[in-house]
């Protein structure tokens, strides 16, 4: 798959893009599909637990994020590893990408998730940033209403700012709010199957589902051959720690 010179620049300009139909709807669905499974088969052990359950207004519980879903099943792995997602992440940064791990994202209807606004790489420490980049894989059509990643275009041209933990939610960093235009703030409306690239300083966030749909996510993180970093997360990456699983699902997903 051939990237659009558009998509390219809007990418560097802004430090964001979305490319359409990047998966078709039956792999989606089979993905999504697979989600739910994990889902059902995770809610008692999560249930207690604020960074990886969510509630609704009516004290409802479902699972808010899978963490490394990479491990849970073969068809994610080689979904995750797609060789067109792989393609276009290649011709983003100009160099071969690994990936360093996956997550699922969940927001169901009616339900008060909330990312607070931040940047990736407060978190990796990673440099060159400028060659880490998240590739989030809309498993449903996502808009405003359902709670669609929201970017501060052009944030990624400027330092990675300190950040300081949500009051309330020490799970989640957030910089300071002067420290954000927000009046550069865009949604970024993708549909399933289409993906949303940001680099790896763009700061972003998401607001609740507001809508009777769900806004399913599966967000993956890579970075060239050439990055470093002051946290862990280069050596505790797929392509490092797991390299045999990861050249595994490689094939395979060259395969599929």
């Amino acid at each position: 798959m051939q990237l659009d010179p558009e998509r390219y620049e809007a990418f560097w300009r802004r430090g964001w893009t979305v490319v359409k139909r990047v998966f078709c709807g039956e792999q989606v669905d089979r993905i999504a599909a697979r989600v739910d499974l994990i889902c059902d088969e995770m809610i008692d052990e999560v249930a207690d637990s604020r960074f990886l359950a969510d509630r609704s207004d009516d004290g409802q519980v479902a699972p808010r994020k899978i963490g490394t879903p990479f491990f849970k099943h073969p068809d994610l792995r080689t979904f995750a590893l797609s060789p067109t997602l792989r393609s276009l992440i290649e011709q983003l940064i100009g160099k071969v990408p690994l990936m360093n791990f996956d997550q699922v994202f969940m927001k169901p209807p009616h339900f008060r998730s909330v990312k607070p606004c931040h940047q990736d790489n407060a978190y990796f420490l990673c440099h060159p940033a400028d060659e880490v980049i998240t590739a989030w894989i809309a498993l449903d059509d996502v808009d405003e209403s359902n709670g669609c990643l929201r970017y501060i275009d052009g944030s990624h041209r400027g330092p990675i700012l300190e950040h300081e933990p949500a009051p309330d939610d020490p799970h989640n960093l957030v910089p300071a709010a002067e420290k954000m235009d927000m009046a550069q703030e865009a949604p970024a409306c993708v549909g399933k199957g289409g993906v949303v690239f940001h680099h790896s300083k763009t700061l972003h966030t998401s607001r609740r589902n507001e809508s009777d749909r769900w806004r399913r996510a599966y967000a993956t993180h890579w970075c060239s051959g050439d990055v470093t970093s002051e946290s862990d997360i280069i050596r505790n990456a797929y392509f490092n720690a797991h390299s045999d699983l990861y050249d595994e699902a490689l094939h395979a997903a060259q395969e599929d």
